[in-house]
This record gives structure tokens, C-alpha cells and sequence, in this order.
């Protein structure tokens, strides 16, 4: 893959903000659903009064899911203008616009001040993120000492075939994943101490069969479904066929990482 980071991060933040998106991914657009993000919530051991950050936010699901079970104060941030919208109605909807808000901004460069924050909750983006190392020093910036992370991603084991490595693949959260142990690694080289990983690789398995059985469904309906979907089903369907081998086989997995700012 050797497309240029802009390039890369505008077709994320599209893709994602596409009604094809929603319409493949469910409303949590990650692999586990709301029970992962619960768990990912209750590990940032937050109450109320607390000002946890939701990194690349999207349609806002986990951040509002958050603000109602534990009480905190929530400041998503995504790239995509029309995610963060969309994810400020929804919380306008649920009546929780004055716990959770949404900002335009880069997971490379927050755009909140240092130490301002005491939880950090990021799913699935990582992957996407073509300068980790950035990223993760700033959930370090902006997390109070001792403040925690709760990340959950996409694991890749070893390099991947050729077919996971292209820009729908990067797209897709695949390309670009890495180890379990690697992104602990990355987190403890931008001053975190890791409280304990976890994986639950059957997670994205389920997740991959949901997005098998819509695109089989976009191919038989055609013109029914959102236009997005409908372009090249028969690619996407080869990327899933080749990530649920890759699952099978080891080489691909879900996993989490609960960790503290030193």
C-alpha cells in the first residue's frame, strides 16, 4: 500500500461516514459490538464528572453509550465533518448533548489541551491511523497521570497476503494492523504502563461473517440498496473471503489493551 497519509485518512474518514458503512457494520462499526465497548468502558474505571475522550468517534454510539453507563462527560473527535454531525444529533436525540459533544479533529493531533482528559476510549482505529506512534503520544498528552486507555483493534500476527495489504484493505482495518504485543510495545514507548491485553479474535470472525451475509444480500438486490454498496460487491466480497482465511489461519485477530499514563 503506497498511498500517500492524507490520501489515506480522507478515504477512511468517506468510507465510514457512508450510509453503506452503517448498513454493513451495525451502529458500532467494530468488531464485538456494544458488549466490547461496555467492557472497554468499565476498564477506564471513570464515574461521573469525568471527561473521557473517544478517539475517531463516528456516529457517536460508543461515546453515548459511555456517558450513559458511567456517568462521564464525553468529547468525541473524528476526521469526518459529516460523522461528527451526525453523532451531535444523535446525542441532541438521546438528550445527552449536555454530557457528549463532537469535534473535527486528527487522531494525530488532538485538538483538546494537555492533561485534559481521564479516560481515553479507542476502537478499531488504530489500524487506520497511518502515524501510530503520533496518535499514541497524544492519548498520552492529553491523559492525566495515571489516567487510562482502553484500546481495542484489529491484530495481525505476521505480514499479510497481498490481497490484505491494498487501500480497501487499509480501508477495512487490515492492512496496516499489527501484533498484539506490537501495539502494547508502541503504547509503552509513548508512556503508558500496560494494565493487561486481551483477545477476542472470534469477535471480528462475526463481525466478518455479518459483512459476508450483506454484501451477498447487496449482490442479489442491486439498485434496492445505497449505491455505495453496490460497486464492486464482488471485490469486497473477495477481501472478506481472504480476511476470514487469514482469521482462520492465525494471521488475523481482535484484541484489546488496557493501559495507564505513567
Amino acid at each position: 500500500m503506497t498511498a500517500a497519509p492524507d490520501v489515506v485518512k480522507a478515504c477512511c474518514a468517506s468510507a465510514y461516514s457512508s450510509p453503506a458503512a452503517r448498513w454493513l457494520l451495525g451502529d458500532s462499526y467494530h468488531p464485538g459490538g456494544a458488549e466490547l465497548t461496555g467492557r472497554l468502558v468499565r476498564a477506564l474505571e471513570v464515574g461521573p464528572g469525568a471527561t473521557v475522550l473517544d478517539v475517531a468517534s463516528g456516529a457517536g454510539t460508543s461515546a453515548l453509550q459511555a456517558a450513559r453507563e458511567a456517568g462521564c462527560r464525553v468529547v468525541g473527535i473524528d476526521l469526518s465533518e459529516e460523522s461528527v454531525a451526525s453523532a451531535g444529533r444523535a446525542a441532541a436525540d438521546a438528550g445527552l448533548d449536555d454530557r457528549v459533544r463532537f469535534l473535527h479533529g486528527d487522531a494525530e493531533a488532538i485538538p483538546l489541551p494537555d492533561v485534559s482528559a481521564v479516560g481515553v476510549l479507542c476502537e478499531c482505529s488504530l489500524c487506520l491511523f497511518p502515524d501510530k506512534e503520533m496518535a499514541a503520544a497524544e492519548f498520552a498528552r492529553v491523559l492525566v497521570p495515571g489516567g487510562r486507555l482502553a484500546l481495542s483493534d484489529v491484530t495481525a500476527a505476521a505480514e499479510l497476503p497481498t490481497e490484505l495489504r491494498s487501500l480497501n484493505a487499509w480501508m477495512a482495518c487490515l492492512a496496516d494492523a499489527r501484533p498484539l504485543e506490537g501495539i502494547a510495545e508502541l503504547l509503552e514507548e509513548a508512556g503508558f504502563a500496560i494494565v493487561r491485553t486481551e483477545r477476542h479474535d472470534a469477535a471480528l470472525d462475526a463481525l466478518l461473517d455479518r459483512v459476508e451475509g450483506r454484501l451477498r444480500v447487496a449482490r442479489i438486490a442491486g439498485n434496492l440498496l445505497p449505491s455505495e454498496i453496490g460497486r464492486g460487491t464482488e471485490r469486497w466480497l473477495g477481501l472478506v473471503a481472504a480476511a476470514r482465511e487469514a482469521v482462520r489461519d492465525g494471521l488475523l485477530g481482535y484484541g484489546v489493551v488496557v493501559a495507564a499514563r505513567r
